[in-house]
């Protein structure tokens, strides 16, 4: 187990440069993934993304708000077997209610300007998830695991 502090930087500038990731989530056993767009939180305690309650994620995680976030760089090249990383993060999920929503709504804007309207909309739910582990995987095989819980 690694100290986050060993990798903060890092992990910053690389979720930076990442616009969207892959939400995992499940129903009843089921598993099911989503694309989306997310940010972090400068402390990485959260990742926050944005969805209409009328999703099936939504539905998901309001059954069972366990998660998977997956940020990656591949380009789809065979050469992703060796350059590309990928950053596993899990942990619970929950809605921001939008009167507290404040700090999250500004770092999740300030990455997705292009989504103000969309994240305004009644229909939308901001959601955060309080990260318990990030599994950062380098070189197909290099493993690192961070523990913030």
């Amino acid at each position: 187990m690694i100290a986050l502090e060993n990798h903060k930087a890092d992990l910053i500038s690389f979720f930076g440069s990442q616009p969207l990731a892959v939400l995992a989530t499940h129903n009843k056993g089921q598993p099911y993934g989503s694309l989306v767009a997310f940010a972090a939180t400068q402390d990485l305690d959260h990742l926050v993304f944005s969805t209409t309650r009328s999703t099936r994620k939504y539905a998901n995680l309001s059954a069972d708000p366990r998660v998977a976030m997956v940020i990656d760089n591949r380009s789809n090249h065979p050469s992703d077997l060796r350059f590309a990383r990928a950053v596993t993060a899990t942990g619970r999920a929950e809605e921001i209610p939008k009167d507290t929503s404040g700090d999250f709504l500004g770092v999740y804007l300030n990455k997705h300007r292009h989504l103000e309207d969309f994240v305004s909309s009644p229909s939308c739910a901001l959601i955060k998830i309080r990260v318990e582990v990030y599994y950062l995987v380098t070189r197909f095989q290099n493993v690192v695991e961070i523990h913030l819980t």
